[in-house]
């Protein structure tokens, strides 16, 4: 049986930013055989004594560490987050840093799969990728306009959908026509690491081959549409990267918030919304609400927009974006107690939401190798994040194995 590595052990809960006192207090490690919990804690990282199993599932969970980290052979290496997020190096709290890193080298891993399956094809360089400059003052139309002209998005088709849902789908279709990958995915498989919205929203590899968008499904399906055109944005600036909260000031994350707010809410509209400041707060956040959902984005770019077109002020902007942050959660939290009632029998299938995550380009592209051979089911696993023979249940409904 594989033993823990008692150099991991140390690792995580240094990288954790726990001394040894709070982490034994953290893992609820308890006094035995004439030590301190602290100091059993140190004989465990010295390789004197092993954690069991329950102690080493407490560990994963408290220092925010996938259980497999703990019997590899040396500590992971960090990943590389992107020009970007290099600008924003306190945006991820400690105890986020790993599992993030881990998210990133995953990603990293099945672009490289994707891209060479596609130069297989021999598929050409798609044009775009890196075509833009970026020009606060200036760049920020052209750019919003060639993205639309690029996929084929119309604003008013968009908006037609039923539902914030059914507007992503469309959107996410046109840009997955247009050559992008687009994946939801905010953990490494387990709720248990689970990377919220506050670290990170959106990453983009600007790939001329296999360029890919990934989305953190943690957090609103209303952000869904913003971040994805945000980190398109990227792609066309050929800038590879971690998108955090949108109040990021860096020059890169307002360029590409400006784009993608460009695009879903035209500057000529947010004017409706000019005197605005004449209602109370309660009003203006109503007011917001309707606005939003009739446009099928959401009431944290709306805000945010107003700020930028000086009618509101920033404090306004910030006590709105934590109104709604608020209102959010608690909706999350009504949600999470509706389907621990029974009220949600069942939930949804396992097959249907790991499709909805992987998108129809991913799908089609691993079905597609594999039925040409050039594919096994292991690697196709790998690309999947699924168990090889959990591939073909996977696949299974897609309709369509040529194409989009």
């Amino acid at each position: 049986m594989a033993r823990v590595n008692p150099a991991i052990l140390t690792w995580a809960r240094e990288t954790a930013r726990m001394p040894l006192e709070q982490a034994a207090i953290a893992i609820d490690l308890e006094d035995a055989h004439g030590k301190k919990a602290a100091a059993r804690l140190r004989a465990m990282e010295k390789g004197e004594e092993e954690p069991s199993r329950p102690l080493l599932l407490r560990m994963v969970k408290k220092y925010r560490r996938p259980l497999i980290v703990f019997y590899l052979d040396n500590p992971p290496r960090q990943g590389n987050r992107g020009r970007d997020f290099r600008g924003m190096p306190e945006s991820v709290p400690p105890e986020y840093d790993t599992t993030l890193d881990a998210l990133i080298r995953d990603i990293n891993a099945r672009q490289g799969v994707v891209k060479s399956l596609l130069e297989e094809e021999e598929a050409l360089p798609l044009p775009f990728i890196g075509s833009a400059n970026m020009d606060l003052d200036r760049g920020i139309e052209p750019v919003a306009a060639e993205i639309t002209r690029t996929i084929g998005f119309a604003l008013p088709e968009y908006r037609s959908r039923n539902s914030i849902d059914e507007a992503f789908k469309y959107l996410r279709t046109k840009l997955e026509q247009a050559g992008i990958f687009v994946v939801l995915m905010g953990n490494l498989g387990s709720h248990h690491t689970n990377i919220p919205a506050e670290v990170f929203r959106g990453f983009s590899l600007a790939d001329p081959i296999a360029p890919f968008i990934v989305i953190n499904n943690q957090d609103a399906r209303s952000a869904w549409p913003f971040t994805a055109l945000h980190e398109a944005a990227h792609l066309w600036l050929g800038a590879t990267g971690i998108s955090g909260p949108p109040s990021s000031a860096l020059g890169i994350e307002r360029f590409c918030n400006e784009v993608a707010s460009r695009i879903l809410l035209p500057t000529t509209e947010i004017q409706a919304l000019s005197d605005i400041t004449a209602s109370t707060f309660d009003g203006a956040a109503t007011r917001i609400s309707a606005f939003s959902e009739e446009r099928k984005i959401s009431r944290a770019m709306v805000s945010y927009r107003l700020f930028r077109a000086n009618i509101i002020t920033k404090p306004e902007w910030s006590k709105l974006e934590e109104y709604f942050h608020e209102q959010w959660i608690a909706e999350e939290k009504r949600k999470k107690k509706a389907r621990h009632d029974g009220n949600n029998k069942g939930g949804a299938n396992y097959y249907v939401v790991r499709r909805h995550g992987l998108g129809p380009a991913l799908l089609n592209l691993v079905a597609r190798s594999l039925d040409e051979g050039v594919l096994t089911y292991t690697k196709a696993g790998h690309v999947l994040g699924e168990k090889p023979r959990n591939v073909e249940p996977l696949l299974s409904g897609i309709s369509n194995r040529g194409g989009l």
